[in-house]
Parts: C-alpha cells; structure tokens; sequence
C-alpha cells in the first residue's frame, strides 16, 4: 500500500466528471487499499480517486464506523436537508457551510463486484453526497453557501 499526492483545487482532473470502473481487478483492489491508505494519513473521512489523480468512480469512506469501500457509486434515495460545515482534503484549510440531504441511500459495487445498497445518514449521508459529487466534478466550495478559512470567522 502507498499514500498517493492528493489533488488540490485548480487541479483540471477535479473539475471532470470521473469515468465509471467498467472492471473490477487486482490494479483496482490496490487502488482501494492505497486511497484508503491516504485517506488515514491525511486524517480524512472520505477520499474520492479524482482527489488522486485518476478519473475513476471509487470512493473510501470511514466516518468512524469502518471503511467503505464504494465503485460507480449512484445515489438512489434522498430524504430531507441540513445544513453543515464542510471541508476537503483538496482544499485544505477552508470551510463552508453546505446544504446536504440528511438521508441518502447509496447503491455501488463492492471491491468484489458485488452490487451493494447503504442508507447513510447524519457525517455518513454529507460524506456519501461530497465524495460523490468528486466524481462529477463538483467541489464543496461549488455549493457552498459561507466560506472561511479555518480558525478565522
């Protein structure tokens, strides 16, 4: 496993919409491994692999309740909205506050190419909704309604 450069805003691949995996093999299970890998090193909670320099639908996930591990994710259900604070491992050091649904069902396929469903909900649901819109090209700061820089109003 290796912890890849993370992309930061003004890179062009952060603003294309992400290609879907058409095969699942062993180039992409260490994808996986490596994207979750950085994600922890960075002290993350989610990592989208735009954010690392491939066009691909992956996303890691782990909002303190395990990693999740997600390819050519598709949200399928929403439910609700709130508002919260948002930041990116791409941008680093800027916040914003950003309305989300507050329940959002997920259908993907696992690292085995098994297809898979998961209701998120509160951090899980905001953190489905930010890595997702990566793969579309979409940045926090796109629809954020406030932006600061941390520690400063």
């Amino acid at each position: 496993m290796a912890v890849l450069e993370i992309r930061k805003a003004g890179d062009k691949i952060l603003k294309e919409i992400a290609a879907p995996v058409a095969k699942i093999d062993k180039r992409i299970r260490r994808l996986l491994d490596d994207m979750a890998q950085t994600m922890y090193a960075a002290d993350g909670v989610g990592l989208a692999a735009p954010q690392v320099g491939l066009s691909l639908r992956i996303v890691v996930i782990d909002v303190g309740d395990g990693l999740v591990e997600l390819i050519n994710p598709v949200i399928t259900e929403t439910k609700g909205c709130v508002k919260a604070q948002e930041g990116c491992l791409s941008i680093p050091g800027v916040m914003g506050e950003v309305e989300r649904y507050a329940e959002v069902t997920v259908e993907a396929l696992d690292r085995n190419g098994k297809k898979i469903q998961l209701l998120g909900t509160d951090l899980l649901a905001r953190a489905f909704q930010h890595e997702i819109d990566h793969l579309e090209g979409v940045l926090f700061i796109d629809r954020a309604t406030t932006i600061s820089t941390q520690g400063q109003p």
